[in-house]
């Protein structure tokens, strides 16, 4: 499971105001929801891309700060996609896990690879 912040001043609510909707319309249909370190998340069992096995995503909300949106994807082995000669779902699969992580974040890849670096830094033990 990650979680990813959004830029500064701007919150999950704001970016997205209907999540279940707008996970439905990049994954697929939401069949419930699951509880995942405390948070409750949407759970998409049968995602409309071959890659997907199953979707976890939502808003990881805590008292003391801003909200993150938390997902978790479960994919099929790459060889197995492959062979099934699903080349294009691949492809396409990396799109739409960029194009919702930016619109719910409004942070490129490139700029949630760098946060997520720093703040496995802060997290390391000084010696």
């Amino acid at each position: 499971m990650k979680e990813y912040k959004m830029r500064r001043g701007e919150h999950l609510d704001d970016r997205i105001p209907d999540l279940k909707a707008t996970i439905e319309s990049y994954f697929g249909t939401v069949a419930g929801t699951e509880e995942h370190n405390g948070h409750e998340l949407y759970v998409v069992e049968e995602p409309d891309n071959a890659v997907f096995e199953r979707i976890l995503a939502g808003a990881a909300e805590y008292s003391s700060k801003k909200d993150k949106i938390a997902v978790h994807f479960e994919e099929r082995p790459a060889e197995e996609v492959i062979a099934a000669g699903e080349a294009d779902a691949a492809e396409e699969a990396v799109s739409l896990k960029n194009e919702f992580l930016l619109e719910a974040t409004g942070r490129d890849a490139k700029s949630r690879r760098e946060s997520l670096k720093r703040e496995v830094e802060d997290d390391a033990p000084d010696y």
